[in-house]
């Protein structure tokens, strides 16, 4: 699930498999045709192309696959293009929820995104009829063995970030949309290249999820849009209660 449990979502946290992970590297092959054709090959030169790179390491993507993917998409006749596309409509219970994707054909992609809205229990709605449920957030991610808790802490408010939480495995830094570029800057400068820095959905009104099965049904329906190659990013306001989010763990 995209995002982060105590800024925008609450995470279904599950071992990553083989399919999951050729998902992964599929949407940043994406990313990396975006990145050359918007500014060029060369990492040094193009700031969008050095953040894929940067999460495609993260990712632990095989340097020679990230090394073909530029070459390939530089080349001349490079046909592959790429372009973003955003769905907003309702999931079970009524939980608000916006689906980024990236992909070479956006009728396929829409067909596919209504067709599990229809099909576990929710609604596709128009633009605009649920993103009024969030607001817009700057994202950076930094991986917990970077620095203790009151480092990250202490570094990324003096950079300019709004809130930090760090986690079992992550530093989660939250800026306005504005100071995501100059507070990404000044923590690489301390740390190095995050492994996430990206414009991000954060809830401003949550829709509660108090009992098992409507839980079940709703994060399968998350994880149906997740499986889905052209889905970048899912974002939710589901707030799973903890005695919930307990019974499905012992499962």
């Amino acid at each position: 699930m995209s995002g982060h449990s105590k800024f925008a979502n609450i995470k279904h946290k599950k071992e990553k498999n083989d399919a999951k992970k050729g998902k992964i590297f599929t949407i940043i092959g994406r990313e990396i045709v975006m990145a050359v054709k918007a500014g060029g090959p060369d990492p040094n030169n193009n700031g969008k192309l050095r953040d894929v790179i940067a999460k495609a390491k993260a990712n632990n993507m095989p340097n020679d696959t990230i090394e073909r993917g530029i070459k390939k998409a530089a080349g001349a006749d490079s046909a592959d293009s790429y372009e973003k596309a955003v769905y907003e409509g309702y999931g079970p219970n009524g939980v608000a929820i916006i689906v980024e994707t990236l992909t070479d054909n956006k009728n396929r992609t829409a067909s596919n995104v209504r067709s599990i809205f229809g099909k576990r229990g929710g609604a596709m709605g128009e633009t605009g009829s649920v993103s009024f449920n969030f607001e817009r957030i700057g994202y950076i991610e930094y991986p917990q063995a970077v620095a203790d808790a009151d480092k990250m802490f202490e570094e990324a408010l003096e950079a300019g970030a709004n809130e930090v939480v760090s986690e079992e495995d992550i530093h989660a830094i939250e800026t306005l949309p504005d100071d995501l570029s100059a507070v990404t800057d000044a923590l690489e400068k301390k740390f190095g290249t995050p492994s996430a820095s990206r414009l991000d959905w954060k809830p401003t009104v949550k829709t509660p999820i108090t009992d098992l099965e409507t839980a079940k049904k709703f994060l399968e329906f998350i994880d149906a849009l997740e499986e889905d190659e052209d889905v970048q990013h899912v974002y939710h306001n589901a707030e799973i209660s903890d005695d919930i989010m307990a019974q499905l763990e012992a499962e």
